[in-house]
């Protein structure tokens, strides 16, 4: 796609089976740049999909396709798993060994199975919507829906902000906690949306401190992420890709999930020292700027 007040573009896109595989024809050099951008933008609460949808408008790139964001959280999966290593270690010894006991009041167990709870209504519902978000020219991913997103989750999140209590931390989540953040996580099906922002600003309206909420958030999407990530990458092992097509995929994962990692370690870092209001600024601006773009056709 070519940004042009004038004359815009539509690259044809790649598709099989029905899955958009854009990705291929960009090359390894692109799908590169797209991983850090990628990596950067899925554990902020900016959502990686917008900008991948967008970033490839802006430069006249072909859409990589929903198929290929949704592989990339498996680098995302990596960096979380990494930087949460001791956390999801405790939480798996403790669970086993409270089952083992019986000891079903146990603080690790709790949180494992908030963890399976808050993971069940994004697997119905990406299953259900699954056929029209990985569709090829997908009414979903058009520019004006992203923007309307992004726009609508900035107004959320600065509403979070102002009505946080920033009292609860990590060992305080409930089941009435895992399952309303769930539900928010299924809103990210949308892309625009984003899964960590949507996760994130449920914790803060639950009144968790900014980097706790940032933690929970984490911790329960981590099925979701893995789940995503591998679905994709199954459907596209069955499409007969070429050894050239995984080699593209490949470079992407390795340089998102480096980025991924940086990402979250300097997104916790700020947010225990800062607000989260400049995350809502940009959201709001990027938002408009798709919004505006859309209507005035500089962007197909």
């Amino acid at each position: 796609m070519t940004l042009s007040p004038h004359i815009v573009t539509a690259p044809v896109h790649s598709c099989q089976g029905n899955i958009d595989t854009g990705f291929v024809a960009l090359g390894a050099a692109k799908v590169a740049f797209l991983g850090v951008v990628q990596g950067i933008t899925e554990l902020l609460p900016v959502s990686s999909t917008a900008h991948m949808r967008v970033v490839p408008a802006l430069l006249g790139w072909p859409d990589p396709g929903a198929a290929f964001s949704a592989a990339m959280q498996l680098a995302a999966l990596l960096a979380v798993t990494a930087y949460f290593w001791t956390d999801i270690a405790t939480v798996s010894s403790g669970s086993v060994k409270a089952l083992r006991h019986g000891d079903w009041r146990n603080h690790e167990l709790t949180l494992a199975l908030c963890v399976v709870l808050a993971t069940l209504p994004i697997v119905a519902a990406g299953a259900y919507l699954s056929p029209i978000l990985n569709a090829c020219d997908s009414p979903l991913r058009t520019p004006m829906v992203i923007g309307i997103a992004c726009l609508a989750m900035a107004v959320l999140l600065g509403a979070a902000e102002r009505a946080a209590r920033h009292s609860r931390d990590t060992g305080q989540v409930t089941y009435r906690d895992a399952m309303l953040i769930g539900l928010a996580q299924v809103g990210a099906l949308i892309p625009g949306v984003s899964r960590s922002g949507s996760t994130f600003t449920a914790a803060l309206f639950l009144g968790f401190k900014r980097d706790d909420a940032a933690r929970v958030s984490f911790l329960l999407g981590i099925p979701a992420i893995a789940l995503a990530g591998g679905r994709e990458l199954w459907l596209l092992a069955h499409l007969g890709l070429s050894a050239h097509a995984w080699f593209v995929l490949a470079v992407g994962l390795a340089v998102s999930s480096i980025s991924a990692f940086v990402a979250i370690w300097g997104l916790m870092r700020f947010l225990e020292r800062s607000s989260t209001w400049p995350l809502v600024i940009y959201r709001a601006a990027f938002g408009l700027l798709l919004i505006v773009g859309s209507a005035a056709h500089w962007i197909s």
